[in-house]
């Protein structure tokens, strides 16, 4: 199969035929597999052919031509379609092929990926390249295309302009818009969203919302106005509720909202019977979320719960591949499909034994197989970060009177603050820090005081971000820079400093938000990291979310932006950044 994963050429469709006709052999066969049969919703016994990264044919025979064949015998195994992540945020802290890398080995080898960062970091011939190029690795990866920064940037209609939506659309690796975290706008009139949304519509894709604690009311007129599926149900209740308004709902696992299990529960109490129009995402949770594992670990906690094993798989595979029209090459065991397949010991074990990927052994006989897949980042404008300028003490300079309290790992509201925020270095007895935005150029500041981060984090900086600009947080402001410093040293990290010197740090070299280390490294130096901070004070769920919403304006209800301090509800800028 070529790099195109939307159809094979006629010379491989030829091959394919000819390992039916007996004038080819297949390159493997597994025999004897008991396979999830998604079409009959049962469990049937059959041989599986194989050739190349295509499975062409399923049924009782052998074939007759089975020279170079590789023949494996899985009588007493089960064989399911690859899982699917129909919804990832590939960027955090990890990068789309590491994320592959890691999941695959636990049975996701399909990934309909957020494609924020690649329109914040990279033109979009870049970008569109990208997309396309990473199909090149044994993993299937499909887009989203974003309608908005979540954000208020400075360039927001250039980037997000009607002609580059235009061009992301027109990708066959883009199957879908959103997600629609701007939808309080489209509700209140903005006809340039709801044109993205038709323009989706037209060219035949979803539509994926964004609509935590909606109303029926709301969920109702964003159904209406094109939303095709949501997956910010919170409660058993809530999730209902989009089922029975025609949504396909998406039920969530992860870093900051780990109630799969209470919403499973409170669905099954209401009477949910069927799962068909259900199914399952880790929503970009950060690496330590995912060392229990990845889908796997949701298919697990829905066995446990006593979904039908043949249910809790569909919602992990087939569901999501019809949902997106995508049936007839992912997520069955079948003729024509894609041979993304996880053989599993046992059905109550979805972590699999084995996993093949485009036909190629990724895991074997419970061990990864594969040597690490590579990706020349720099090819696509998305090398280390360049800081070729400085920050000096004159840049931290305090005055604000208003300042962004932390609710939880990501929700911040306003205060006042009562401080003098003009002194060198604040006291450990309270939970107030320093908080500063800076352009990732250096044209531009933001700064401002954050209370119930950490009482005693000394400099604290991130190039990890929404918006791909530098967050400083700390009591010292001579720390502060320091760990400034660090980060340009790095071309990309996060770093925490006390007294000069660096307590822990995660090198992001790859456009300043993402590490090129495998994903089982990184969940080390993510607990490191996290565990530093929580003896200095942070008290949440997950540093690394907050970090990447600080500057999230779909969440309330104050934000650092770069346009300055800015008030979620009201829709006003507090102050405004200052020139450097």
């Amino acid at each position: 199969m070529s790099n195109q994963i939307l159809f094979w050429s006629k010379v491989e469709l030829r091959r394919h035929q000819a390992v039916i006709l007996g004038e080819l052999a297949p390159t493997m066969v597994l025999k004897n597999a008991t396979y999830l049969n998604t079409a009959r919703h049962c469990w049937t016994k059959a041989n599986i052919w194989i050739y190349d990264n295509r499975i062409v044919y399923v049924g009782d025979n052998l074939p007759h031509e089975t020279t170079g064949t590789e023949m494996v015998e899985l009588d007493g195994k089960y064989v399911v379609p690859g899982y699917i992540e129909p919804h990832a945020h590939p960027f955090q802290l990890y990068n789309p092929q590491t994320l592959g890398d890691y999941a695959s080995v636990r049975g996701t080898t399909t990934f309909i990926c957020d494609n924020l960062k690649l329109f914040l970091s990279t033109p979009i011939t870049k970008a569109l390249s990208l997309m396309e190029d990473m199909n090149k690795l044994p993993y299937t990866y499909y887009w989203w295309c974003r309608f908005d920064s979540q954000s208020e940037l400075l360039n927001e209609d250039a980037l997000f302009s009607l002609s580059n939506v235009k061009k992301m659309l027109s990708s066959p690796y883009v199957i879908q818009g959103g997600e629609l975290t701007s939808w309080p706008k489209v509700m209140q009139g903005d006809d340039n969203l709801l044109h993205y949304m038709r323009e989706t519509r037209r060219a035949g894709k979803r539509v994926e919302g964004h609509l935590p604690g909606a109303s029926e009311k709301t969920l109702t007129q964003m159904a209406l106005l094109g939303v095709d599926c949501d997956h910010e149900a919170m409660t058993g209740e809530e999730a209902m509720m989009r089922l029975n308004l025609g949504l396909t709902t998406s039920l969530r696992y992860s870093s900051i909202r780990p109630d799969l299990r209470q919403i499973l529960r409170e669905m099954k109490e209401i009477g949910a019977a069927h799962f068909d129009r259900v199914i399952f995402t880790t929503d970009g949770s950060t690496p330590a979320f995912y060392e229990e594992g990845v889908t796997d670990k949701m298919i697990s906690i829905a066995l446990e719960e006593g979904i039908d094993p043949i249910d809790a798989y569909k919602m992990a595979s087939y569901n999501i591949a019809r949902y997106y029209g995508k049936e007839h090459i992912l997520g069955m065991v079948a003729p024509g499909r894609v041979a993304h397949l996880n053989i599993l010991d046992a059905v109550q074990h979805p972590n699999p034994e084995a996993v093949l990927a485009k036909g190629q052994w990724i895991k074997r006989d419970g061990k990864a197989v594969k040597e690490r897949s590579s990706f020349p980042w720099n090819d696509y404008g998305m090398g280390p970060l360049d800081l070729n300028w400085d920050l000096t003490l004159k840049d931290f300079q305090f005055s604000s009177l208003a300042g962004i309290d932390m609710v939880n790992s990501v929700i911040t509201k306003p205060y006042h603050i009562s401080l003098n925020p003009t002194a060198e270095k604040l006291d450990d007895d309270h939970d107030e820090c320093f908080f500063m935005l800076v352009d990732k150029k250096g044209k531009w500041r933001v700064n401002t005081l954050l209370k119930g981060f950490a009482t005693s984090v000394s400099g604290f900086a991130s190039s990890y971000s929404s918006t791909g600009d530098i967050l400083l947080i700390g009591k010292s402001k001579r720390d502060m820079l320091a760990a400034f410093n660090r980060i340009k040293e790095m071309k990309g990290g996060i770093v925490l400093v006390e007294d000069r010197s660096v307590v822990s740090e995660i090198k992001l070299p790859i456009a300043g938000g993402m590490s090129p280390l495998a994903v089982e490294e990184l969940i080390e130096e993510e607990k490191k990291l996290t565990s530093e901070l929580r003896k200095r004070g942070y008290a949440f769920e997950d540093p690394i979310y907050s970090l990447l919403f600080f500057s999230s304006t779909h969440l309330p209800y104050v934000r650092i932006t770069q346009l300055g301090l800015y008030d979620v509800k009201k829709k006003v800028i507090l102050f405004p950044s200052i020139m450097r």
